[in-house]
């Protein structure tokens, strides 16, 4: 991709826009979504009897967390496999390759119980987090980008998470990898199907409930997250500290190391801004279901899950005001070296004529 390319992108991805109700939407709930979750967490650590009762619904609620995700999904989101294939690919790759890698180099730094290994290491093994999309947008980073990548890494989702959750935790506790993967169809792949399906039957009726889906999904993720972290409020009290020093350090790691490998492998500012959002947000929820379903005997398990859905969504926040300026500052450099190059009047002369450049 040349300079010249990339400046008419950046020029373009800082452009003003109108925001669709649903954009609107999206930005109010991913604003009020930090303290949701803090007080869902809250609820189920100080009232574990009565946030108790989601426990057992925690799948369900994961569905219907998915199934809102297919709503917004769209034939176009797909066809960005054909027609910018190489971005598609540096982002998944940097999905199931850099996440879990960082999930192993942590447990072993930090010596972590078997149970908490087996939790972080299967939030670096699950796909990118529904959340990274309205962060993307926040950032001026490439929001296409981010829904296709997303809605690739969590399709390829049944197969990655199982096998490499299996290969890089199995040392630490027994995993059904067969098992998992048809948790992961039902609680994931099925829902979104149908939810892309629903939206290509009844467009209409879809794009008037737009505006409701990113509450539905913020409501979600809080009754998931109230759920589990009602179940391992004696896990918090003995290894909390630990695991959010884990959590913040995977997640701190995932936005730099992507970032660097997008960068190491030559893709434009904007294109690293998205991979390194998608590659640090993971599906956190999924994480903590999958570990609440598969490890019920350890609910330490499905801790850092949890402490991830809070803190990624945080420092995704924080990190979007970060990107933004940095696009903002690249649209600004752009707009004055295109200035600057643009070409002089000619001035009459008496010898031979002289090139303007």
């Amino acid at each position: 991709m040349t300079t010249q390319t990339n400046t008419r992108t950046d020029n373009q991805s800082v452009a003003p826009k109108a925001l669709t109700p649903e954009d609107r939407s999206a930005l109010k709930a991913v604003t009020i979504f930090p303290v949701l979750i803090i007080a869902a967490a809250l609820w189920g650590f100080f009232s574990p009897a009565t946030a108790g009762m989601l426990t057992p619904h925690v799948a369900i609620l994961l569905g219907v967390i998915m199934f809102g995700m297919g709503l917004t999904l769209t034939l176009p989101d797909f066809r960005l496999v054909f027609t910018r294939p190489w971005p598609i690919l540096l982002g998944v790759v940097a999905q199931y390759v850099i996440m879990p890698a960082l999930a192993v180099l942590i447990v072993t730094v930090l010596r972590l119980p078997d149970a908490v290994a087996v939790g972080v290491i299967l939030v670096g093994c699950a796909p990118g987090g529904t959340s990274s999309n309205v962060i993307s947008y926040l950032a001026k980073a490439d929001v296409a980008l981010s829904v296709t990548m997303t809605a690739i890494s969590t399709l390829l989702a049944p197969m990655m998470t199982p096998l490499l959750t299996q290969w890089l935790a199995g040392k630490y506790m027994p995993l059904d990898a067969g098992a998992m993967a048809v948790s992961i169809v039902k609680m994931v792949l099925v829902p979104v199907v149908a939810g892309l399906v629903l939206r290509l039957a009844f467009p209409k009726f879809i794009n008037r409930i737009l505006p409701a889906l990113p509450w539905i999904s913020t409501l979600g993720i809080s009754a998931v997250l109230a759920g589990v972290v009602s179940a391992s409020v004696d896990a918090i009290k003995a290894t909390g500290l630990l695991v959010l020093v884990a959590v913040i350090l995977h997640n701190m790691l995932g936005y730099g190391v992507g970032y660097g490998f997008s960068k190491l492998l030559r893709a434009d500012n904007r294109v690293s801004r998205t991979v390194s959002i998608e590659v640090g947000m993971q599906n956190s929820g999924m994480a903590a279901t999958l570990a609440k379903t598969h490890f019920a005997m350890t609910p330490e398990a499905a801790l850092p899950g949890a402490i991830f859905s809070i803190w990624h969504n945080l420092s995704g926040a924080l990190l979007s005001v970060i990107y933004r300026r940095m696009a903002e500052r690249e649209a600004a450099r752009n707009a004055e070296t295109s200035t600057n190059k643009s070409p002089q009047p000619e001035k009459e002369v008496t010898t031979a004529p002289v090139s303007v450049g």
